[in-house]
């Protein structure tokens, strides 16, 4: 027979194993309403584009080198001492403005000196003339010989010629003195003195007095590969053909030229051929010796489909670019690039106008995870 108190001992723990499970299904409810399904990834961050359609210029890249159009070393054309110096270093001149004198008083009194010999040749001259005219009458009228009248002629001739000589030795010593003064033969900057005032100059030394830029217009040489060359002749056959000139980190705009000259050669150790262009430069942002990136282009490209081109990725497969379901997923698709142009690409095959490229989120993908667009970037 069982006691009393051994039965109420059964019964408070069926009580209390009845209570314990009540609390750990509840526990556990609680804790599946919490807790996540692990396979639901969040959605990715990225920024988009879209693809664009439009008229874009084919052009060709260079690194070209800045020439100055015209370039005269200014060199003494007589002997003397410098007495004036009429500009400053690096200053611009204008064609025929004053840039040295020489001391021209040797120069005057040679010039005067043969002005005078000149002056007594002249009347030599016309006296032998007169005699000869009135020897001829006599002549005519047989009262001197022919030899006699021969000789008056060739006193006359000769005084004539050596009038004319002393006339070209003035004409001589009259240059002399105006090359006393140099002049700027063009339109220029120029460069630093390498005699200045006070110093003996020689006729035609080796080293020249000054160095003379002209900058308006500039020429831009610069080589582009061989395997361009029909194109570009066919194209420039059409008409002139525009190239532009930036300088290295320069925060104005590119300046426009006009292509000038194709050489006669391929350079057979680069494969190259070198041109020149010739550009207006009036604001003088090109400078002789720099060297710039140059662009010459070709034809404009109609309906050209553009995307930025960081939005292009390369894999094993190829090239490819991420895009923007309706559904807000991630899709890959293989792309074939036809060229670069600065900051664009410009998409052969693989995408149609009004599609949206990520441009910014690619390394966080895979293709149908969800995405989230942080930051449209402009259309390109």
């Amino acid at each position: 027979m069982i006691k009393p108190t051994k039965l109420i001992s059964f019964a408070h723990l069926g009580l209390a194993l009845a209570a314990g499970t009540l609390f750990a299904y509840r526990g556990a409810e609680t804790q599946a309403q919490e807790v996540k399904p692990a396979n639901v990834a969040p959605a990715v961050p990225v920024s988009v584009a879209t693809v664009a359609q439009q008229s874009l210029p084919v052009r060709i890249q260079a690194i070209g080198n800045l020439e100055a159009y015209a370039t005269v070393a200014i060199k003494a054309r007589v002997d003397g001492q410098i007495v004036e110096v009429s500009f400053k270093e690096g200053q611009e001149v204008r064609k025929g403005a004053a840039l040295f004198k020489i001391d021209p008083r040797p120069f005057e009194t040679t010039l005067r000196q043969a002005e005078a010999n000149l002056m007594r040749d002249t009347a030599q001259k016309e006296q032998t003339r007169s005699q000869e005219r009135r020897y001829e009458e006599l002549l005519r009228k047989n009262f001197v010989s022919k030899e006699a009248y021969a000789q008056f002629r060739t006193n006359a001739d000769s005084a004539e010629a050596s009038a004319l000589a002393s006339k070209a030795v003035v004409e001589n010593a009259r240059l002399q003195l105006e090359y006393c003064t140099i002049y700027s033969p063009i339109d220029g900057f120029v460069g630093k003195v390498m005699l200045q005032m006070g110093n003996m100059v020689k006729a035609n030394d080796i080293n020249p007095l000054v160095i003379i830029n002209q900058m308006r217009p500039i020429y831009v040489n610069f080589a582009v590969p061989e395997q361009h060359l029909s194109a570009i002749r066919g194209y420039m056959a059409k008409g002139p053909l525009s190239v532009e000139a930036l300088p290295p980190n320069s925060d104005k705009a590119a300046v426009a030229g006009t292509l000038s000259f194709i050489d006669n050669a391929v350079d057979t150790t680069t494969g190259t051929i070198k041109m020149k262009a010739v550009f207006p430069n009036k604001d003088l942002a090109l400078w002789p010796g720099q060297f710039v990136g140059t662009s010459l282009k070709l034809y404009d490209q109609k309906e050209a489909l553009v995307v930025p081109s960081q939005a292009v990725q390369t894999g094993p497969k190829g090239q490819y670019v991420y895009l923007v379901k309706p559904d807000m997923t991630a899709e890959v698709r293989m792309v074939e690039v036809n060229r670069n142009d600065g900051d664009n690409a410009i998409i052969a095959k693989g995408l149609q106008k009004g599609e949206q490229v990520i441009v910014k989120g690619q390394l966080r993908l895979a293709p149908g995870l969800k995405v989230v667009i942080a930051k449209p970037a402009g259309k390109p």
